[in-house]
């Protein structure tokens, strides 16, 4: 045993900080399928808004499809943030990732054969969208089973260090290529591939006895699900963090996801190539922000560091409607993706240390589900909006916006201060 002591730590000091959760066999597993899906995510990206605005050349068909995508995966959330902590969470994962590659599959028959219609997308995308509220309250409730605690910060930076690579480099890079080759069927196709090696890679690993529920829950569903808003509601760096992000996330999502590749497309008369080119810019300063927190760690004043870098983070937002060139674009996207990951991975870090594991699921589904309760409305605002006030005027507000409620809420009563507090019935 101690030579098996010895070995771990021995590979710890040899490899480089952010790779040290590498080392274990299910965590690589399970970010090698991640990986190989969002690389995929990243080619949708691309593929989607192409194929959309090649249908219908106006805002309004991608806010109605943004809108269809994000509306079912805010129903489902808290039921798949109750089942994730009642079930074991590699077999919900596999579940969604086998129910989104089947998607994707149909949407890539359908385009392939040229009779694919909005409504199509916006049918199908909904399906997409209600698995996915099943997929992330399960997936950040199993990785701190997976990885000792001190290794949390490592583990946080390396997701957030391959999925700006995946998803807004490789993907909507390979996306652009896929698109000019063949159209978009072709991406919707190798989309469909790789959510079939993340299933593969989610059957090959064994499921920790700490992720795997050892008996049937006494309690109903509804108590659970009162037990972890009991938890959220009792602290205030849960709670607050959420209801900010709703609001900014209203400001200006729906606006950069639905006005972002019009701009490029239109004002600036560019290519799905360029599209994809501006969103890897954001993917590479995404991955330096990874690399520099991954080895340095996360400040002491963490809620603090959170916040400033979140803000900044949607300032930049506002550089989309300041942007003249496709090269200013990339430096909005880089600041907008670089610094949103580094807060990212502390803020997943200070739920992993201070939520309960047997809280986890319940807790990251309340976050996503209130973070993004207002995303819908977001992308049904967007084409209105900039109808009336203009499209670098809606991105420029979104930006200023989003920035100024984020900073206010840093300075709640108690924010800066998280406990851990006891669960109440």
């Amino acid at each position: 045993m101690k030579h098996v002591f010895e070995a771990r730590h021995r590979a710890k000091r040899e490899l480089p900080g952010l790779l040290i959760p590498l080392r274990v066999r299910e965590f690589r597993l399970l970010w090698t399928g991640m990986s190989s899906s969002l690389i995929g995510d990243g080619i949708l990206l691309v593929a989607m808004a192409w194929q959309v605005y090649a249908l219908s050349d106006a805002p309004a068909a991608m806010s109605v499809v943004g809108f269809a995508l994000t509306l079912p995966q805010v129903a489902t959330l808290l039921f798949g943030g109750v089942v994730s902590d009642r079930f074991d969470r590699r077999k919900i994962m596999l579940a969604t990732d086998l129910v989104r590659g089947a998607v994707l599959t149909v949407l890539a028959v359908l385009s392939l054969t040229g009779v694919v219609q909005v409504w199509h997308i916006v049918a199908l995308v909904a399906v997409y969208g209600a698995a996915s509220g099943f997929f992330g309250p399960a997936f950040d409730g199993l990785v701190p089973t997976l990885v000792d605690e001190e290794e949390l910060v490592q583990a946080n930076a390396l997701d957030q260090f391959v999925r700006p690579a995946a998803l807004q480099m490789a993907g909507p890079s390979l996306g652009g290529v896929l698109i000019a080759v063949a159209g978009s069927g072709l991406a919707f196709a190798v989309d469909a591939v790789t959510f079939a090696i993340s299933a593969a890679c989610l059957l090959l690993m064994r499921t920790p006895a700490a992720a795997s529920p050892a008996e049937a829950p006494e309690a109903s569903v509804w108590e659970e699900f009162k037990a972890g808003m009991n938890y959220v509601r009792g602290n205030v760096w849960l709670w607050g963090t959420f209801v900010a992000a709703t609001f900014a996330y209203l400001l200006f999502i729906g606006p950069t996801e639905v006005l972002l590749p019009l701009v490029i497309k239109h004002e600036l008369h560019g290519t799905a190539g360029d599209l994809g080119l501006v969103l890897a810019s954001g993917g590479i300063g995404a991955i330096a922000a990874a690399l520099i927190v991954g080895q340095r760690g996360v400040p002491q004043e963490y809620m603090r560091f959170i916040y400033v870098t979140w803000t900044l983070a949607t300032l930049a937002v506002a550089g989309y409607g300041l942007a003249t060139a496709s090269w200013q674009l990339a430096i909005s996207c880089a600041l907008v993706n670089g610094l949103e990951a580094a807060g990212t991975i502390a803020w997943a870090t200070a739920k992993q240390r201070l939520v309960p594991e047997e809280l986890m699921g319940r807790v990251s589904s309340v976050d996503w589900f209130i973070s993004i309760a207002l995303v819908p409305l977001s992308y049904a605002m967007a084409a209105p909006v900039a109808t009336a006030i203009g499209v670098q005027n809606t991105l420029i507000g979104a930006g200023v916006l989003g920035a100024a409620v984020t900073l206010a809420f840093l300075y709640l009563p108690g924010m800066r201060s998280p406990k851990q507090l006891v669960v109440s019935s």
